[in-house]
């Protein structure tokens, strides 16, 4: 479904992705790992269209991406829930789910999707009426995933999900991961809660410095010392 080849992008003169790779299979979850700074947020603005790169290519069901605009990438159908949420804080809980869905073209199934958003998101449906500013975090990342949702994408890129979340909402959040992929969508994760990320993934990326070091199926990588001793925090003998 997607395809990252030899990717590489900047910040000003800045190398933030110097070469990546990678691939995502229609109906998996991969995950992207890495330290702070890594180039793991970076590698999905590049994907998602809000960073050009200066060299590579990106195709999403074949046809090349890395030359369009973020609305039409959107279109084609693929949807972020941005690191650190991004909802918009005086706009209510209905009012961000139903700016989700602002670029479809399949409007007359928006109301199918807002149901089904909701059912994976009851605490939302308490809460619709509710600014979205007002929400506790936990609740935050709900609405930004539940937005990213109702633009009824095929791939969904999650940054960061867990991020300044309580242990039992991590684990909420987890859940409804695996949810959102047995209904249909497909998932790159990115996250720094390395071990939950690689139990729910089919497949994962290990990136540093802007480089892939490491990529093999998740339950393998819970074994790999590097991934042991960066990131799950073991000592290796």
């Amino acid at each position: 479904m997607l395809e990252v080849l030899d990717v590489h992008t900047s910040y000003g003169k800045i190398r933030a992705l110097k070469g990546i790779s990678l691939n995502v299979e229609r109906g998996e979850i991969v995950t992207l790992i890495g330290s702070n700074g890594a180039g793991k947020t970076t590698a999905l603005k590049t994907i998602i269209g809000t960073l050009k790169p200066l060299r590579g290519e990106i195709r999403f069901d074949g046809k090349r991406i890395d030359r369009l605009s973020t609305d039409k990438v959107v279109r084609m159908g693929i949807a972020q829930s941005p690191e650190g949420r991004r909802i918009f804080a005086r706009m209510s809980v209905l009012e961000n789910l139903e700016l989700g869905a602002f670029a479809r073209a399949d409007k007359h199934n928006v109301a199918a999707d807002m149901g089904r958003v909701l059912a994976l998101f009851p605490r939302l449906n308490e809460r619709l009426r509710q600014k979205g500013g007002t929400l506790s975090g936990g609740e935050q990342q709900m609405l930004a995933m539940g937005r990213a949702l109702m633009a009824s994408p095929k791939l969904l890129l999650l940054d960061e999900p867990s991020m300044g979340l309580s242990p039992i909402l991590v684990e909420t959040i987890f859940e409804t991961i695996r949810n959102i992929r047995q209904q249909g969508t497909t998932i790159l994760l990115v996250e720094q809660n390395a071990r939950m990320a690689l139990q729910i993934s089919d497949r994962g990326y290990v990136i540093q410095a802007g480089y892939i070091v490491l990529h093999d199926r998740a339950d393998d990588l819970l074994k790999s010392d590097l991934v042991r001793k960066s990131y799950l925090g073991e000592k290796i003998a």
